[in-house]
């Protein structure tokens, strides 16, 4: 790739161009900032507002490479980031949000060869746009394998009347993309590419596996299934990967491109490559980000599909579909809302919640709609128990306040941060503003009188919450604190979410 006499005018502080990354080909950091700013107009909306891990070799790919999750303590302010907590209630991750040109060729800059965004986007954590099938050739297998797979993939999907797009991942295999862009939950998606997976993988032994076990891949190809998880990333598309002494882009695909496939190598694109298919053909990953998909009927969670007996058949593959049912409380919830405009989760796609556990999930959310108010969320029985607290919740001894009962909501809504469109039931901005768990110190919210323990990241103590008129939808309570007075909270926590660190107004702003 020739290197051009300057690097873009982004206002960065750009550091040792010369710097040789790929020494084979020649090609240094300034190729990649170049590369990465030339391919920026197809590659941004793909990360738009997804949080990133990127892949950084200070030293070139000979030398030694590392995952960055945590935003730098050195970012610029105008690299914009978004908190995700850690599992185990371990502190936050501060993530980057590629958004602009700018945060884009400063990543370049930090020698990160790699970008693996989520699956998902900030403030909707639980909530996958779309599947992905990851096809890793085991030893004496490439790309070609890999595409006889993916035809296999195809066929399920097609019969399934599901559109599905092809990437190469920059190295051996292929990833399958398949777009939904409708309310639906990881534990849905995972189980949909599982029961997938195990499909082909009995039905064509000596070509697929859907094992994680290394041991078990020579001559065959693995369907990864397991990429479908909150916590995991995906290599981007577009990005360059630093995986030889050369550089090559995971790049889209087409379906006839595959068919006619005889050599790994033609599928192999430079960085140059990559720019020139971009001018000649655009983005043909562009559907991905905007078609609307929806899985026949939400999957059985992965935790029963392992709990089968029996082999699993086509048949039963395509019918655990029709096994999942929200719970009857959450009727009221659906009836309400229109999925199809409003971005919250809807009852089908919901995870499972809590049932016995002592200790549970909580969520209090600000919320600006018709009156701002703070909504108190309390994981039971499978779903949040909710209230609309005009005041928020006393945080002085003996104060009491008022709560009004709602309909119970799905367990996904405790990740729910964003707008609900105006003329949608509750329209407004929606703010995480404290999470945490908590345990029932007496009592039973069914009975009207329960007392509870909020570990929050903001709110700690015991409240008390007791019922003073009607039943249901609408009853009133009372809520009152019942131990000391809590630790005051600076302006910034009062106004700021627990999770993306943004205000009502920034939250709006970002629709």
């Amino acid at each position: 790739m020739p290197h051009p006499p300057s690097l873009p005018r982004l206002d960065v502080a750009f550091t040792r161009p010369e710097k040789v990354l790929f020494p084979a080909a020649d090609f240094t950091k300034g190729d990649l900032v170049r590369y990465y700013d030339a391919a920026s107009t197809y590659l941004l909306p793909h990360l738009k507002n997804r949080p990133v891990s990127l892949i950084r070799f200070p030293d070139g790919v000979g030398g030694e490479s590392f995952y960055s999750k945590n935003a730098p303590d050195f970012a610029p302010e105008w690299v914009t980031t978004y908190d995700v907590p850690r599992r185990r209630n371990e502190g936050n991750i501060r993530y980057v949000l590629i958004n602009s040109r700018r945060v884009l060729a400063w990543c370049a800059n930090l020698a990160a060869i790699e970008i693996h965004p989520f699956l998902h986007r900030a403030a909707n954590l639980d909530r996958p746009t779309h599947v992905v099938f990851d096809l890793d050739p085991g030893e004496g297998e490439d790309l070609r394998t890999c595409a006889k797979v993916a035809k296999l993939v195809k066929k399920i999907t097609d019969q399934l009347g599901l559109e599905l797009f092809p990437k190469t991942s920059g190295s051996k295999g292929l990833q399958l993309y398949l777009p939904l862009n409708t309310t639906v939950s990881y534990d849905t998606t995972k189980a949909f590419a599982q029961a997938m997976a195990e499909l082909l993988a009995q039905q064509h032994p000596d070509l697929v596996v859907s094992n994680m076990d290394k041991r078990l891949r020579k001559g065959r190809v693995l369907i990864d299934w397991s990429q479908n998880h909150t916590a995991k990333t995906t290599v981007s598309v577009y990005s360059i990967r630093g995986k030889r002494e050369e550089p090559f882009v995971s790049m889209p695909v087409t379906w006839d491109e595959l068919k006619r496939l005889r050599s790994a190598s033609t599928l192999q694109f430079t960085p140059e490559d990559a720019l020139k298919r971009l001018e000649k053909k655009g983005d043909l990953f562009a559907p991905v980000l905007s078609l609307k998909q929806r899985l026949p009927r939400a999957f059985l969670s992965t935790a029963k599909a392992q709990e089968r007996t029996e082999p699993l058949s086509e048949q039963t593959a395509t019918s655990r579909v029709r096994n999942t049912k929200a719970p009857k409380t959450l009727e009221r919830y659906g009836e309400k809302r229109d999925f199809k405009a409003t971005a919250e989760p809807s009852p089908a796609s919901s995870a499972k919640g809590a049932k016995d556990e002592k200790v549970r999930r909580f969520v209090i959310q600000k919320h600006a709609a018709t009156r701002l108010h703070f909504d108190l969320r309390l994981e039971s029985g499978g779903t949040l128990k909710s209230w609309a607290v005009p005041k928020g919740l006393p945080t002085e001894p003996g104060l009491r306040r008022l709560a009004v009962e709602v309909e119970d909501h799905p367990v996904d809504y405790m990740n729910f941060e964003g707008t609900i469109p105006k003329g949608q039931y509750g329209g407004g901005t929606v703010m995480i503003w404290d999470t945490g768990t908590y345990k029932v110190t007496k009592g039973r919210i069914a009975g009207g009188n329960v007392g509870f323990r909020l570990k929050g990241k903001k709110l700690k103590g015991e409240w008390h919450l007791f019922r003073i008129e009607g039943e249901g939808e609408k009853a009133q309570w009372l809520v009152q604190k019942a131990d000391g007075k809590t630790l005051a909270l600076t302006k910034s926590q009062e106004e700021r979410s627990v999770v993306s660190k943004r205000t009502l107004e920034q939250i709006a702003a970002a629709g």
